[in-house]
């Protein structure tokens, strides 16, 4: 009986230390990810500006309609404009990850935005929300790409991987200007990504853990979880979306993409890259990544 009741006192203390630890930290680790910088690329061997790629690109701002300035790179076409594609990186990363795909577009005839999501790389903001807000700051670069009279824009795509597939769902439920979305490992539901994490972290699944970390969130960064939500973006959105996944992602189920293709309308396409992770799928794929691109962007962006 004395055993019996030492482990209960055993798990009512743990229950209780990782309440608190994620009373203290969820909040934090949900809402201040960590800002990578040039030299976390230049570790990994990667250039850090398109102008070590050598391509035309200008520097500038996109003002966000809560007054934050979001450093932005505008990437020219080379030769015929065929279009221009915004791309959204993910959590923690900045636009210097898009440099890759930015090259490969230039290279098709296509402009290409990057841009510091808020509270991401030299972007102004204290919180990420995960597309509350950020939806709308893609919104605000649509508005800039159209207001450039000197640069012609065509048809506007966008190309999210992990949170920026997320926020590029979301943002082209509320802007019919744009034309077509790639989602490269996005997940579902910002509630269901945050169970996966704290199982990650934790070993607990209790969603009352979740529950108050999402509601200490919400009053810090004023915005409502529920509402992060590509799931209920796709079923609002109809024009051609292409999700990509990984079959061995280890951060975000592939089962994800799955379930927002099923409730996306038509056109609409799926491709697996079978054995990669959640960051290698352009290792993994190599050139047929590249020309699933190329046909679904010249075929909706022309």
């Amino acid at each position: 009986m004395t055993l019996f009741f030492g482990l209960i006192l055993i798990l009512f203390l743990f229950i209780v230390a990782a309440t608190i630890i994620m009373l203290v930290i969820g909040p934090r680790l949900l809402l201040e990810p960590r800002r990578r910088t040039e030299e976390f690329y230049r570790a990994l061997g990667k250039p850090v500006s398109p102008k070590e790629l050598n391509l035309p690109y200008e520097e500038f701002t996109i003002s966000t309609g809560d007054g934050l300035k979001l450093e932005s790179w505008l990437i020219r076409a080379r030769g015929k404009m065929r279009g221009t594609i915004i791309y959204l990186h993910g959590v923690a990363d900045c636009k210097i990850d898009g440099l890759q795909f930015a090259e490969f577009m230039h290279a098709e005839g296509y402009n290409v935005l990057l841009y510091d999501s808020r509270r991401h790389g030299n972007s102004g903001g204290e919180y990420c929300t995960y597309g509350f807000y950020e939806k709308h700051d893609v919104v605000r670069a649509v508005d800039y790409l159209l207001s450039r009279t000197d640069i012609p824009a065509g048809k506007i795509g966008i190309f999210g991987t992990s949170m920026g597939a997320a926020i590029g769902l979301q943002a082209a439920s509320i802007d019919k200007r744009i034309a077509a979305v790639v989602a490269e490992n996005s997940f579902a539901t910002l509630r269901t990504i945050f169970d996966d994490y704290q199982r990650r972290m934790i070993k607990l699944s209790f969603h009352y853990l979740r529950n108050m970390v999402i509601v200490r969130s919400e009053l810090t960064a004023k915005f409502k979880a529920s509402d992060v939500s590509p799931l209920e973006a796709v079923k609002k959105i109809h024009l051609p979306l292409l999700f990509v996944y990984g079959t061995n992602d280890n951060l975000i189920n592939f089962q994800y993409s799955l379930l927002l293709y099923e409730h996306a309308h038509p056109p609409k396409e799926l491709f697996a890259v079978e054995g990669a992770s959640h960051s290698n799928i352009w290792d993994i794929a190599g050139a047929s990544y590249k020309q699933r691109l190329r046909d679904f962007y010249s075929k909706y962006l022309p």
